[in-house]
């Protein structure tokens, strides 16, 4: 029988804190920008958020795994955001610059938990 996992540090609590906020605030923020904000044809860009959905479980429940291939995911928002932010101009740039900024942070708060993560094993 394996041991028990320890409890996680005030580390891993802050880096899950936010990387699971930001990963909300960017589902919220795309699905707000292709259905009232700024939408492009009937709505349908809306399903871009579905990769993001069953990455909140694994988010809250400290998986690592979850936090590996989100560092990878999130890269597709930051190249949507730029080509968006850089070919619109309005609202649509606005919201693209966004996209990019939380996909950015997403990134770099998964490095900063996995790091952390790993390190703490290794002691």
């Amino acid at each position: 029988m394996p041991p028990p996992e320890a409890a996680p540090g005030a580390d891993a609590q802050r880096t899950r804190a936010a990387t699971l906020t930001a990963t909300v605030v960017l589902i919220v923020l795309c699905l707000a920008w292709e259905l009232w904000i700024a939408p492009t044809g009937s709505g349908t860009w809306a399903i871009k958020v579905l990769p993001l959905l069953p990455v909140l479980p694994g988010l809250w429940r400290y998986r690592l795994y979850t936090y590996r291939w989100l560092s990878l995911l999130v890269w597709l928002y930051v190249c949507e955001g730029l080509v968006r932010a850089t070919s619109e101009s309005g609202r649509s740039s606005a919201m693209a610059w966004a996209e990019v900024a939380l996909g950015l942070a997403i990134f770099v708060t998964c490095v900063l938990h996995i790091r952390g993560r790993l390190k703490g094993s290794k002691s």
